[in-house]
């Protein structure tokens, strides 16, 4: 790829931004630009760089994340679109490792992403800080050994580090622009291609660091988009996504999603649920999984106990009877 244009979204978190463009102007091989989609009223004040770095306004009352990104790769000239999400601070050889990739393959990309605790990038950070206490995600998958390495499943995509040929990108007509907030609109995007024919590969390199900030997983903050963002999915593929969060959010009385019915909302969360869900400050990434292990735990304690409690009703009963 002769030319790469770098795609951000952001929205708040200035020192996360100015993070990743310093990151970005430590690369081997830098972008020809940068395009910042920026999902708020007012574009930040950024200091100049050894890029161009264009803003561009895509507001909207909930995170307008597939509008964004569209709007982004029309924004930009590069032969090849690297999409980095705001928390995502590029390793110095990200840039040329997406171009030497997508030279070879005419897919979607994936790159690696590695976890920072709090208080990381404090300061002047440099790439072996960086490294020496990056974590990798206990629920993904790690790279392959070397080069790319198809992924039969396009479930596997995951949009905080990607990259795409231009060209490509415009041919698929974008991210589904209809899917609002958070949730289910690169898992869209992914089964659009698969249904192209357009292979997904995870590759080795293009790595980034993906820098702390407060979350919940499963996330039940964005309960109302997941919720509405499922529907739009299964109206349009006839299954419903993001299945591991519906699951958890049932198991934690937050809905009824019964099949072949609408989802319904039963309760709004509460603090014992943010509590649960959220990511800890000694945590470089919050972990769906972990909390759905404990949900079916406690579920599983809960029917022994009332097991045990039916029987030695039963069992007084009988006595009483004998």
């Amino acid at each position: 790829m002769s030319t790469v244009s770098v795609v951000t979204l952001a929205k708040g978190r200035p020192a996360h931004l100015r993070n990743q463009l310093l990151g970005l102007e430590r690369q081997t091989r830098k972008p020809a630009e940068v395009i910042v989609a920026v999902m708020q009223d007012a574009p930040y004040d950024l200091p100049e760089f050894g890029f161009p770095v264009r803003q561009i306004l895509v507001p909207g009352p909930e995170l307008p994340l597939a509008a964004a990104r569209n709007q982004g790769v029309a924004a930009a000239g590069g032969d090849a679109v690297v999409f980095l999400d705001v928390d995502c601070i590029p390793a110095p050889d990200l840039v040329a490792d997406y171009a030497r990739g997508l030279g070879e393959l005419d897919g979607l990309l994936m790159g690696e992403v590695l976890h920072l605790p709090e208080r990381a990038t404090t300061g002047d950070w440099t790439y072996e800080t960086l490294a020496g206490v990056a974590e990798r995600h206990s629920d993904r998958r790690g790279p392959p050994a070397s080069g790319l390495e198809i992924c039969p499943d396009y479930r596997c995509f995951w949009s905080l580090n990607f990259a795409i040929r231009r060209a490509t990108f415009l041919a698929t007509g974008g991210f589904d622009e209809r899917y609002t907030g958070y949730g289910g609109e690169d898992t869209d995007f992914g089964k659009l291609l698969d249904q192209r024919g357009t292979p997904i590969a995870w590759m080795k390199g293009g790595l980034a660091y993906h820098q702390y900030h407060p979350h919940h997983m499963p996330p039940v903050h964005h309960l109302d988009s997941v919720v509405r963002n499922a529907e739009l999915f299964e109206a349009k593929w006839g299954y419903r996504t993001m299945g591991h969060w519906l699951y958890a959010f049932k198991v934690m009385g937050l809905i009824d999603d019964t099949p072949d019915r609408p989802i319904r909302i039963l309760r709004r969360p509460e603090v014992g649920d943010l509590a649960l869900t959220g990511q800890q400050s000694h945590q470089p990434y919050s972990n769906a999984a972990s909390v759905i292990r404990f949900l079916e735990a406690q579920r599983t304690s809960q029917e022994s106990l009332q097991g045990s409690s039916q029987e030695s009703s039963q069992g007084a009963s009988q006595a009483r009877t004998a």
